[in-house]
């Protein structure tokens, strides 16, 4: 009975997520990204699939992402302190990207992913993480289902580092993303299989 107030909770909470971004998601950010006090433009095109960034340093020129998996009900942009972040949040599992401008390289780089998910059924493989792509510090809090237990049991927190190469928007597509979940769920399923080794 337990089993099923949480699941009916998570359920509703995800709705909720939804509607949420929903409301507050939007095609076109007017934010100075280059810091030259001149408000920037990003923005959605969602005919062509891609991020466009024009920036007042760079004269308005277009930069454009490489062709992205769009979905007209999940997937946004919005502004975070330093830049903004592009998010696709679905029923039971999301994603951010983060960018910044880069001043050096006079580009918008990607800066950090995080991704959470509420798992199975049983919210085994429950939880959420992050990685610093500057620092490139990657931070795992997950779960997984004890079957002998009947209980979801949080794995201690995974902390490792991750390399990815330097991105920036004009070459970002979501593989750099896929990769990073692939790899997060290869140290979930390690950090499982030990806990489940250790009883």
């Amino acid at each position: 009975m337990k089993n099923i107030s949480l699941l009916m909770l998570i359920g509703l909470f995800s709705i909720s997520l939804s509607a949420s971004a929903q409301e507050n998601r939007s095609d076109t950010l007017y934010t100075d990204l280059d810091h030259d006090l001149i408000k920037d433009l990003i923005s959605i095109d969602r005919q062509n699939s891609v991020i466009i960034c024009k920036l007042s340093t760079q004269k308005f020129k277009s930069i454009r992402s490489q062709e992205l998996e769009l979905d007209p009900s999940s997937s946004g942009i919005r502004k975070t302190k330093s830049g903004f972040e592009y998010y696709n949040n679905w029923m039971r599992a999301g994603y951010t990207c983060q960018f910044r401008y880069n001043p050096k390289e006079k580009q918008v780089q990607l800066i950090g992913m995080s991704r959470y998910e509420f798992g199975s059924a049983s919210n085994d493989g429950s939880g959420e993480s992050s990685v610093n792509l500057l620092t490139h510090d990657y931070i795992g809090n997950w779960n997984y289902f004890d079957n002998n237990k009947m209980k979801l049991i949080p794995i201690p927190s995974i902390k490792k580092k991750m390399i990815f190469p330097a991105v920036y928007l004009s070459k970002y597509t979501e593989k750099t993303f896929y990769k990073y979940q692939d790899w997060c769920a290869q140290l979930f399923e390690k950090a499982k299989a030990q806990m489940v080794k250790k009883g």
